[in-house]
């Protein structure tokens, strides 16, 4: 099973017909998975926690002043106990890992999900991010990389830029902002270069910055999913392009 990073948006994303039409056509050309794994910009938290395992737990509406219909979303897929114990069982020996069974999927997780896998038919569990830290990362998807062969969809949830104080023009077809433009040009070169160190150092490196990324949680779930590839300096696949609200939308799938 590959392992992607995409750019989940707000839930108003759900709204953007070519954005809808590019997760789905991408999960219809993924193999089918036995579970999927969620890492999303949207849980911070030290150490690692497991979030829910039953099925029917609440989802987090973790955003304020949009319509109410976005409040009404469900999606009640199947829990994933025994996902669960596996990635408590990769971590390192001594390492705590602690399980929260009552935070549901937040819209970095749902909303993405409830397009590319409108039936809610797969297990779903969510992970927090223990660290923002580039190379922690990518060792916890290193670590992670043995459930790929188990049919486990590793999905590393955030966007390719993020710098919402510094937008001028809200509209989705909003042209891109030129620290959002650089920012994501430099990052489908060093992707295409499998260069994973400039990368790693994007905050010192990356023009655009810290425009493009005031705060870094959003381009963090990038080295999860890389961690988990099978060479992380391989070419990644970039599945998605463009921008909506002025921000990078890119999102690329490793084997």
């Amino acid at each position: 099973m590959p392992a992607i990073f995409l750019s989940h948006g707000a839930p108003p994303l759900v709204d953007s017909a070519q954005w809808v039409a590019e997760l789905a056509r991408w999960s219809a050309n993924l193999p089918r998975p036995t579970a999927i794994l969620v890492v999303s910009a949207h849980w911070e938290s030290a150490p690692l926690t497991i979030g829910a395992t039953e099925t029917g737990t609440p989802l987090v509406y973790d955003f304020g002043g949009f319509p109410r219909r976005f409040y009404e979303v469900t999606y009640r897929s199947p829990g994933a106990p025994d996902l669960a114990r596996q990635v408590a069982a990769l971590m390192p020996d001594g390492e705590p890992v602690h399980h929260q069974p009552n935070r549901g999927l937040d819209h970095g997780a749902y909303v993405p999900l409830t397009v590319m896998y409108p039936d809610a038919d797969i297990p779903v569990l969510q992970m927090s991010m223990p660290t923002l830290d580039p190379v922690r990362l990518l060792d916890l998807g290193r670590r992670l990389q043995p459930l790929r062969e188990q049919g486990v969809l590793i999905v590393g949830s955030g966007f390719a830029t993020h710098g919402l104080p510094f937008l001028r023009d809200p509209s989705p077809d909003a042209v891109a902002p030129g620290w959002s433009a650089e920012f994501d040009a430099w990052t489908a070169e060093r992707l295409a270069a499998g260069d994973v160190d400039a990368l790693i150092d994007f905050r010192a490196q990356a023009p655009g910055m810290p425009y493009a990324h005031p705060t870094i949680e959003h381009f963090a779930p990038l080295f999860v999913t890389l961690g988990a590839s099978s060479n992380p300096e391989q070419i990644a696949d970039q599945v998605i392009d463009g921008f909506w609200m002025g921000l990078a939308k890119r999102s690329i799938q490793v084997a």
